[in-house]
């Protein structure tokens, strides 16, 4: 039944007030168009009394909740990225979507870093965006801060890689690569007589992680493409 105590599902008063089916009640709840007493409510199941005021927003549709892209930049140390997203920690800094609890669900995480290694990391419920980032060698810049005097021919030496490393400043090199194994740059570093002090990754592909404030995750925009 229903009804239960003095409360009825969400998505009855909602399919009542629309009017509208029970299901297209729900997904007007799922879609974040709806709130009880000012307070927005995602759960489709949500009980409410009779005597609370529900408002679906204007902009209501039935059209289909399209799946996310998410860019975190990942501060070093963070080992379990995934738990640092959710609503307070979605950037101010950057337009983007409205966001959903959905957005946060079946998230699944691509090219990850080591956790001691800081920068931007990309999480995706887009079948697209996972092909795109699991099928090809996406190159990838990292900012590598070190410490220690270089060999004599290192720099060469750094370059007989699959990709290109350059001097950023005088304790900073650029590697721009593809597909970088776990611990790889810092054996390279090693091997020409360097000691890797802290990596950033600033780009994976055409996206780059800009302004983000570490800690902080925005939306790729529908015109991004890696």
């Amino acid at each position: 039944m229903d009804n239960h105590d003095d409360t009825v599902r969400l998505a009855k008063r909602v399919a009542d007030m629309r009017p509208c089916s029970r299901r297209e009640a729900e997904l007007y709840i799922e879609g974040g168009y709806v709130s009880v007493d000012g307070k927005l409510v995602e759960e489709a199941g949500a009980r409410v009394t009779l005597e609370q005021v529900i408002t679906i927003a204007e902009d209501a549709t039935l059209l289909e909740i399209t799946p996310v892209t998410i860019l975190l930049h990942k501060p070093a140390g963070a080992a379990q990225p995934l738990h640092l997203l959710n609503a307070e920690s979605l950037t101010r800094s950057v337009p983007g979507k409205r966001f959903l609890k959905r957005h946060l669900t079946a998230q699944e995480q691509y090219l990850p870093l080591e956790p001691k290694a800081s920068g931007l990391v990309v999480f995706t419920q887009d079948f697209r965006v996972s092909r795109k980032l699991g099928d090809e060698a996406i190159e990838q810049e990292i900012i590598v801060e070190v410490s220690g005097t270089i060999s004599e021919d290192g720099l060469r030496q750094l370059n007989t890689i699959n990709g290109k490393v350059s001097w950023q400043n005088e304790t900073r090199l650029r590697f721009a690569i593809k597909n970088p194994k776990p611990g790889l740059i810092e054996r390279l570093c090693r091997d020409v007589g360097l000691t890797v002090v802290g990596m950033k990754r600033i780009r994976v592909g055409r996206i780059s992680m800009s302004s983000l404030p570490a800690g902080e995750w925005r939306y790729l925009q529908d015109y991004e493409r890696f």
